[in-house]
C-alpha cells in the first residue's frame, strides 16, 4: 500500500523538531508500506535533502521515505501574518499534489488545520481514503490562548474543523481531550482513536555521552526545559521560580532553556534585566546531543500557560522525551499528564501560576536526590510500559491501512 503523508513541519532525528512522523513512516515502511512524505522548509528541523530546490521544490528518498520538501521557510520566530501565508501556501501546493501522485491513502497531521485541505480534496475528488490526525484542537486553543480574536478567522477555522472531521474515513487525536473534542463535533467514537506521543527508547534510553553547559556544576541540581519558546508555553512561570530561588540565595539548582521560539528574546532581556545567574538559554541541537543533555540532567520541565483548553488538549512531545531518557517531571498545569504524574509516582506537580510552589518542588528535588531517583526509574518505566514509539507506531500503522473509504 502507498501512503501519501502531508506533514508541514517533518524531520528526521538529525533536527531539533519533534519526530513523530518520521517514526510513524519508518513503522509504515517496516510493514511492507510505500510512504511519500509531503513537508516544508523546517527552521528547527531536518528533512535530510541536500540537493537544490527547484521551481520551489525538491524531491528525493531519505532512510526509505520519499519526501517532497517545499521551499517554505517556517520558523517559530515567524509572525502571524507570515505563518498564515505559508500554512496556506503549503496547503496550496499539497492539493498539486493530492491530484496527481498515485497512492492508495492520504494521510495528513496538523499543525497547522490547513494541513487537512488535500485530504478534503482527494477524499472528494479522488475518492481516496483520507486519515487525519488531530495534533492540537483548532481554533479552540488559538482562541483560549487570544491568539486569533477575529470573528470570521474563528469562523472559517471553525468550518475548516468541521469539514476536516466529517471527511476524514478516520481521526486520531494525540490526548484524551483532542478525542472528546473531535466527538463533541458529531464524530462517532469509533472512527477515532487516541495514540499519544511516544517516547523514543532507542534515542534517550541508551547511553548517550552526557554533557551540561558552561556555569553548571556536577553537583548543581540541573532542571531542563527542551522546546518552543512561544506563547503557549508558558516560560514566565520558569523565570518567576528562577528569581524566587534567587531571592532565597540558593545557589545550587540551575535551570537550562533550550530551543528557540518567539519570545526567546523577551525572556533572555527579563532574565538579565533581573540578573538571575541561575538560568542558562541555549540554542536547540540534535537528538543525539539532546540525549546527552537528559542524561546530565536532574529533572524535565513540563510548563505551559494555564489556560484549561491545554488541560487535556495537548501531548507534549517534550514529556515523553523526559520520561524516555528517566527524568522526573515537574509539570505546572492540571489535566492528564499531571494526573499521570502524580498516579505514577515519576514527578512533582505545582499549583499553576505559584512561583513558591514551583520553587518548592525544585528544593525539594534538589534536597532528596535518592527520592528523585526513584521517580526517575518509575518514569522511564511508564515509558517503556505505555509509551513506547514501537508499539504506538505499530498501532498507527494498523490503523492507518486499515481504513476503507
Amino acid at each position: 500500500m502507498k501512503i501519501l503523508y502531508f506533514h508541514q513541519h517533518f524531520s528526521t532525528p538529525k533536527g531539533a523538531a519533534g519526530i513523530r512522523s518520521y517514526a510513524m513512516a519508518q513503522s509504515l515502511i517496516k510493514n511492507g508500506h510505500q510512504v511519500t512524505m509531503v513537508c516544508g522548509s523546517f527552521g528547527n528541523g531536518q528533512t535530510g535533502l541536500t540537493s537544490s530546490f527547484v521551481n520551489g521544490m525538491r524531491r528525493g528518498e531519505v532512510e526509505g521515505i520519499d519526501i517532497i520538501e517545499f521551499e517554505l521557510s517556517y520558523s517559530n520566530n515567524s509572525t502571524f501574518a507570515q505563518r498564515v501565508s505559508l500554512f496556506l501556501s503549503f496547503a496550496y501546493k499539497s492539493v498539486k499534489v493530492a491530484m496527481t501522485e498515485k497512492y492508495d491513502v492520504i494521510f495528513a497531521t496538523t499543525t497547522p488545520l490547513t494541513a487537512s485541505i488535500p485530504g478534503i480534496v482527494a477524499k472528494w475528488l479522488r475518492k481516496k481514503p483520507f486519515v487525519f490526525e488531530v495534533r492540537d484542537l483548532w481554533p479552540e486553543l488559538p482562541k483560549a490562548m487570544g491568539v486569533i480574536k477575529n470573528p470570521i478567522i474563528l469562523w472559517l477555522m471553525s468550518v475548516l474543523e468541521w469539514v476536516s472531521y466529517h471527511s476524514a474515513d478516520r481521526l486520531i487525536g494525540l490526548s484524551p481531550g483532542i478525542v472528546d473534542g473531535i466527538v463533541s463535533r458529531g464524530i462517532k467514537r469509533d472512527k477515532v482513536t487516541i495514540i499519544p506521543n511516544g517516547c523514543d527508547l532507542d534515542i534517550f534510553a541508551s547511553q548517550p555521552v552526557a554533557w551540561r553547559p558552561e556555569g553548571i556544576e556536577k553537583t548543581d541540581l540541573m532542571a531542563i526545559f527542551t522546546g518552543t519558546h512561544g506563547l503557549a508555553n508558558g516560560l514566565d512561570a520558569v523565570i518567576d521560580a528562577a528569581l524566587e530561588l534567587s531571592n532565597r540565595a540558593i545557589k545550587d539548582i540551575k535551570i537550562v532553556l533550550i530551543g528557540n521560539g518567539m519570545k526567546k528574546e523577551a525572556l533572555q532581556q527579563r532574565a538579565t534585566e533581573l540578573k538571575l545567574n541561575n538560568l542558562i538559554f541555549h540554542d536547540p541541537v540534535d537528538k543525539d546531543k539532546l540525549a546527552g543533555l537528559m542524561a546530565s540532567a536532574d529533572i524535565g520541565l513540563q510548563t505551559l500557560a494555564n489556560i484549561p483548553a491545554f488541560y487535556y488538549g495537548t501531548s507534549p512531545n517534550k514529556f515523553f522525551d523526559y520520561i524516555a531518557a528517566g527524568l522526573p517531571v515537574l509539570n505546572n498545569y492540571p489535566g492528564w499528564l499531571s494526573d499521570l504524574i502524580t498516579d505514577e509516582k515519576c514527578g512533582f506537580t505545582v499549583t499553576p501560576e505559584s512561583p513558591e510552589d514551583f520553587a518548592n518542588a525544585l528544593e525539594k528535588a534538589a534536597s532528596d536526590r535518592e527520592s528523585l531517583k526513584i521517580m526517575g526509574k518509575n518514569a522511564q518505566e511508564l515509558a517503556k510500559r505505555k509509551f513506547d514509539r514501537a508499539l504506538l507506531s505499530q498501532k498507527f500503522n494498523d490503523w492507518v491501512t486499515g481504513v476503507k473509504s
